[in-house]
């Protein structure tokens, strides 16, 4: 499920309300809560920069015991991984990145010396006698 974390307004929603609904959600079924904010009550001011969401889904997987996704300005892989490998939250969406860059996991597999493999869908389009992007799967 998608939750706007906060609406980042006095007396607004926040972040341990978030904490309590996960919970009861998570009774009912919901394995998995998406942590994003903002965008319901115009005029708010929004801290915007690189991971500014990943604080609510760490806060909701400690808090409410349920696993959780990070968004928010996630663009470089290293920063990707960091939010993995720390435990802040169990899974990073892109939204944005993936429209600008349609291969951001391959390239964040090259980058982060991972095994990275094109689709054999995608090898299939390469010309006869070029490199084509299976070059890039090591």
């Amino acid at each position: 499920m998608r939750i706007s974390a906060t609406d980042w307004t006095d007396g607004g929603w926040d972040v341990a309300q978030t904490v309590e609904l996960a919970r009861a959600l998570k009774d009912d079924g919901v394995d998995v809560m998406d942590c994003s904010s903002g965008g319901n009550v115009a005029g708010a001011r929004i801290p915007v920069g690189p991971g500014y969401h990943v604080p609510f889904a760490e806060q909701v997987r400690r808090e409410a015991g349920m696993a959780t996704a990070a968004v928010g300005l996630i663009t470089e892989a290293a920063h990707a991984d960091q939010v993995i490998q720390s435990g802040q939250a169990d899974l990073v969406l892109l939204g944005r990145e993936l429209l600008r860059d349609p291969y951001w996991a391959l390239h964040a597999a090259r980058e982060l010396q991972q095994p990275g493999r094109w689709p054999a869908q995608y090898l299939r389009a390469a010309p006869k006698g070029t490199p084509g992007p299976g070059a890039m799967s090591r």
